[in-house]
């Protein structure tokens, strides 16, 4: 955390929270510790933790996020999936290892027509009758070097001889002859098409060098990733700790089977956020519902072992919202209060003493999904231990020169809207949108209460204040599972 959220973050945990909803021309309140008034300079930090511009909010999630400091594990391929790198991935050999053929055909030597086989081994795996059934004029050619041969041996010049796909050049190769390109006549080898030197090779080193960097630290391991170590003579990766994530559901009027009755609604957030949670690299351990009891929200946020609790609900100033006074109460760190995009403005972002983060969510489903993708995603998708003046979820960032680079580092794609969409006057607007061609349209049930939206939806569009013309290029969040 920089000096200045430090000081943002302690003018709120000594009691400014409140005095930050009064007009900034009002006198400003004295300290009820000191009895002294808060400087200028205090004042107006603890002010920018309040209702935060929409990037500003991401980018302090993401600075949480990099200042994390998760455990490491070695894991075997297939037990790494989802995880993040905990050391850049290095080739432990040339990539190929060694000259390969990229095509079935043959191995030829020199410029055609070419005999078949070499002298000491015509068929390197047989004679191969060349009167046989099967082949081009008649005959089966023989299997030749395959996928796996260890050391063929050297082709003279004017002689050819079959290779597979994938299979170790014979020394003295000058090129690979693709099959439907030659035509074999007894033991001659014809082609109207002569290959051009080294075509259809696959030189040693290709790819990459041994010892050459592949990915970065705190890359995803994706299924290609898998595979990509695999080819790289990997068995184990050591990977990052996923982070442990616990969700309280805050709420008396909520029901958790059935349907609403009696004026409680159906809980929609306690089975839609760990698996939310789960898609953006958490591991979830509990989803909890303790109703509206601020004592038991107290004792679930002091006894946690979590690295990070997400609340439902209770982050306004009503009379059952309780999330404040339990993060007052527990001496929690607030970094955001509330941020100026809609739906959604009531989240919250804060550490808890023992150095877990809190993210408060709000309890209408959309403002939910809002802080989900606003606070939650930069906040796990940062790379622990990144230079935060970095920032990996600023949407506004340049694209990474480096296409090996994390992808949380790229920023968000963009599209044309297909109609206009209103806006906010102050506030940033997310809304659910779906592809149309290399557009996308709004859909029609956006309100902070629905969900209906956004269960087709494939992203959500970020909308300035004020709103976005037709053919506007929007910034989109895209959905885990889009």
């Amino acid at each position: 955390m920089t000096g200045d959220e430090l000081a943002d973050a302690l003018a709120l945990a000594n009691g400014h929270r409140e005095d930050r909803r009064e007009a900034p021309d009002r006198e400003a309140p004295r300290d009820r510790d000191r009895g002294t008034r808060p400087d200028a300079r205090t004042a107006g930090r603890a002010r920018e933790v309040r209702h935060l511009d929409w990037s500003r909010a991401r980018a302090v999630a993401a600075r949480a996020g990099a200042d994390r400091r998760p455990g490491t594990v070695t894991l075997p391929l297939g037990s790494a999936l989802g995880h993040r790198l905990a050391a850049p991935l290095t080739a432990l050999t040339d990539l190929p290892a060694f000259d390969t053929s990229a095509m079935d055909g043959w191995a030829v030597s020199g410029p055609g027509p070419w005999e078949l086989g070499t002298p000491d081994a015509p068929g390197a795996h047989g004679s191969g009758d060349p009167d046989a059934p099967g082949a081009p004029d008649g005959g089966a050619r023989a299997p030749g070097v395959l996928a796996g041969d260890d050391a063929p041996p050297p082709l003279p010049d004017g002689h050819a001889v079959p290779i597979a796909t994938g299979a170790r050049i014979p020394p003295g190769t000058t090129a690979v002859l693709r099959s439907e390109y030659g035509e074999v006549r007894g033991r001659r080898l014809r082609t109207s098409r002569p290959p051009l030197h080294g075509a259809d090779i696959r030189p040693r080193g290709q790819e990459c060098r041994r010892g050459d960097t592949l990915l970065p630290a705190g890359a995803p391991v994706t299924p290609a990733v898998l595979g990509l170590a695999a080819a790289a003579g990997w068995d184990e990766l050591p990977v990052l700790r996923r982070p442990r994530a616990e969700v309280l559901v805050l709420g008396d009027e909520l029901l958790s089977s059935g349907r609403p009755e009696g004026g409680r609604v159906r809980d929609a957030l306690g089975p839609m956020v760990g698996p939310w949670l789960e898609a953006m690299g958490a591991e979830v351990t509990a989803t909890r519902r303790l109703g509206d009891d601020a004592d038991a929200l107290h004792a679930a946020l002091a006894a946690t072992t979590a690295d990070l609790v997400v609340t439902t609900g209770g982050t306004a100033s009503g009379p059952v919202d309780h999330v404040h006074p339990a993060l007052r109460r527990l001496g929690a760190t607030l970094l955001v209060d509330g941020v100026a995009v809609r739906p959604g403005h009531p989240m919250l972002l804060a550490r808890l003493p023992a150095g877990a983060h809190l993210v408060g969510l709000p309890g209408n489903p959309l403002a939910a999904v809002s802080g989900l993708l606003t606070l939650v995603e930069p906040l796990l998708r940062a790379v622990p231990g990144a230079d935060p003046s970095a920032d990996p979820a600023d949407p506004l960032a340049g694209p990474s020169a480096d296409p090996s680079a994390a992808p949380s580092a790229v920023p968000p794609p963009t599209a044309p809207l297909l109609g206009e969409v209103h806006g906010h006057p102050r506030d940033t607007r997310l809304v659910p949108v779906v592809q149309d061609g290399r557009c996308v349209r709004s859909l029609r049930f956006a309100g902070p209460a629905m969900l209906r939206g956004i269960a087709t939806a494939t992203a959500l569009a970020v909308v300035p204040p004020g709103g976005a013309a037709t053919g506007t290029e929007v910034h989109l969040l895209r959905l885990p599972w889009a």
